[in-house]
């Protein structure tokens, strides 16, 4: 089991900058065998905790993205029918019995994202993307797995994990999730970074980046998620954005506004954004970090 410091400096070498809170949330998971509820506006980085900590624990990434009507053949198997019916026909004559047991057995049997999670050899990360966008339902059949880590199929039984994943569920919170459902989970509430720890991430996934730049796009960011946008900006159009200055040679935002005006589609996302954003808007906002 990992310290929360050695989490964090791991996290920190595949490129996801953590503060405390969130270093030690991950610990916790580890040391109590639980899921980790993320829940946060739209680009805060949730997902990204998933794919970071697979990175940290080299293992794979096993990823339910859950939406309305989500139910249990996208989430945990399917039988092959197509293979099924060719099986029966090749089998006809022969005991209808035996090719019952056949047709419904693990070769015809089609794993989804949470069936995967559990029989994984190496234990996986399972995220389980915007459970707050699948129908309640499907919340409820979760609890089990949550729980337990294990699942019944009929014809073949109750299958145990071979390995506990760890498991992130992430939450934008468009629906109150259960009490249920938080019971099973460790929780932690994600915001935008501040100025510094968006600073760092750029530094650490944009070698190239120089640190007064990094350190102006992060005060920038901070003051355009003020404005009263529709779409606000997240983690990772910060990184776009910076991206795109450091290929067309910016150096200092107030030493460009032109380049920074024209670049600004990569942090808004609609028209309405983009008209209030307007030139002496964003003259303003650069003056305020120079």
């Amino acid at each position: 089991m990992l310290d929360r410091q050695t989490i964090a400096n791991r996290l920190a070498a595949v490129g996801y900058v953590a503060d405390g809170a969130l270093a030690t949330a991950l610990a916790l998971m580890d040391m109590l065998n639980r899921p980790l509820l993320l829940e946060g506006e739209a680009g805060v980085g949730k997902t990204e905790v998933a794919k970071a900590l697979a990175g940290v624990h080299q293992t794979r990434l096993i990823r339910l993205q859950c939406h309305e009507g989500l139910d249990r053949s996208d989430a945990l198997y399917e039988w092959n029918y197509q293979r099924q019916l060719l099986a029966i026909k090749a089998r006809e004559g022969l005991d209808a019995e035996e090719t019952e047991e056949h047709v419904f057995s693990e070769k015809y049997l089609m794993e989804r994202p949470l069936l995967a999670a559990i029989r994984q050899p190496v234990a996986p990360v399972l995220l389980i993307d915007e459970i707050d966008r699948a129908d309640e339902a499907f919340e409820a059949f979760l609890l089990e797995i949550l729980s337990d880590f294990q699942v019944t199929i009929p014809e073949l039984g109750t299958i145990r994990a071979t390995t506990i994943p760890r498991v992130i569920l992430t939450s934008n919170g468009t629906r109150e999730l259960s009490d249920a459902l938080r019971r099973r989970c460790l929780y932690h509430a994600l915001d935008f970074p501040d100025v510094d720890r968006e600073a760092r991430i750029l530094l650490a996934r944009l070698p190239g980046i120089d640190t007064g730049l990094a350190l102006q796009v992060a005060r920038l960011m901070e003051r355009i998620r003020k404005e009263e946008l529709s779409k606000i900006p997240g983690v990772a159009e910060t990184l776009d954005w910076a991206a795109a200055l450091v290929g067309l040679g910016v150096g200092r935002l107030d030493a460009d506004r032109e380049a920074v005006y024209e670049t600004l589609s990569c942090v808004l996302k609609t028209r309405e954004d983009r008209a209030r954003l307007t030139r002496e808007v964003a003259d303003r906002l650069i003056g305020k970090v120079a």
